[in-house]
């Protein structure tokens, strides 16, 4: 008998013990799929926050490119926008790609360097430490054709490769792009991203001017072998206290004018392309739309819309 009520005993325990570890289960289930249910709701909150910053950034670059005939890093536009509210954070930054030298320049419909792009390339890459085959290679995979030039790249090579791959033959969509591109290392791609881009300011024109009020220092230098160090600084002090309205304005600088008659064709004042980036949070959840937009009048033109 006292041996029945031990094991009975035993035997409770067992199942006591079966139904906390089930029960412990249980709660850690619901707890989880609350977890994953709540941060599906705060990331479907997050990517309609930063939708509608890049909705917002695009009605600020409106009203703030109305009526003006340039565009400068002192424009309202220019400054980082934050917001909170009760569902969660927003940053709204914008920045001009109209101060970059376009990649997809280089080469001319007729398969030929264009030779402004090609000279300011050159001039820039000189001071990333790039070498200069890397030109000839970026062309090789923008034209039509699959006849490589000197040291550069068509599909020939590239389909020795493992894994083998054609050249596009045609312009590049990304930057990111350039790591398919002979020579073209990660590091060279870093070096160069914050002063290229593969966007053109105007769809068919032979090649995109560069907004000097927005250019880098090292984009400036590249523009003509005029701007050294030296006069690329004085350019961004100068549009620092004033943005220069016009191009003939850099005659406010001591040897501009040489430098404005120079760049006639090469640069301007004002820029047509423009990136929105809108990073919301909504609790521990973050979303992020990165929108490459063309501003000219009428509509805004969506020419790249990422989510991340």
């Amino acid at each position: 008998m006292r041996c029945e009520k031990g094991f009975a005993l035993v035997l409770t325990l067992i199942v006591t013990a079966l139904m906390v570890a089930v029960l412990v289960e249980m709660i850690h289930q619901v707890s989880v799929d609350v977890s994953i249910s709540r941060g599906y709701r705060d990331g479907q909150q997050a990517s309609l926050l930063a939708e509608s910053g890049v909705t917002g950034g695009t009605k600020l670059l409106q009203l703030g490119l109305q009526g003006k005939n340039y565009t400068s890093l002192s424009d309202v536009w220019a400054a980082p926008i934050k917001l909170d509210d009760e569902t969660g954070t927003m940053v709204i930054t914008i920045t001009e790609e109209s101060g970059k030298l376009c990649l997809n320049d280089l080469v001319q419909p007729n398969g030929y360097f264009e030779p402004n792009t090609l000279a300011a390339l050159k001039r820039l890459g000189r001071r990333l430490n790039i070498p200069e085959d890397c030109w000839n290679a970026l062309a090789d995979w923008i034209d039509s054709d699959d006849s490589p030039r000197t040291n550069g790249a068509e599909s020939s090579y590239y389909q020795t490769l493992k894994p083998p791959y054609a050249a596009r033959n045609a312009k590049l969509e990304t930057l990111a792009e350039l790591s398919l591109v002979r020579g073209f290392t990660p590091e060279y791609i870093a070096a160069l991203r914050p002063f290229v881009t593969v966007y053109a300011e105007q769809p068919g024109a032979p090649e995109s001017p560069v907004n000097i009020n927005t250019a880098p220092k090292e984009v400036l230098m590249a523009l003509d072998d005029g701007i050294d160090d030296r006069m690329a600084e004085r350019i961004l002090e100068e549009r620092r206290l004033k943005p220069f309205n016009f191009l003939g304005d850099l005659s406010r600088i001591s040897g501009g004018d040489t430098i404005a008659s120079n760049l006639a064709g090469k640069a301007s004042v004002q820029g047509k392309l423009f990136r929105i980036t809108s990073v919301a949070q909504v609790r521990e959840t973050a979303r992020t739309v990165e929108a490459v937009l063309r501003v000219s009048g009428g509509s805004p033109e969506v020419l790249s819309w990422q989510e991340y």
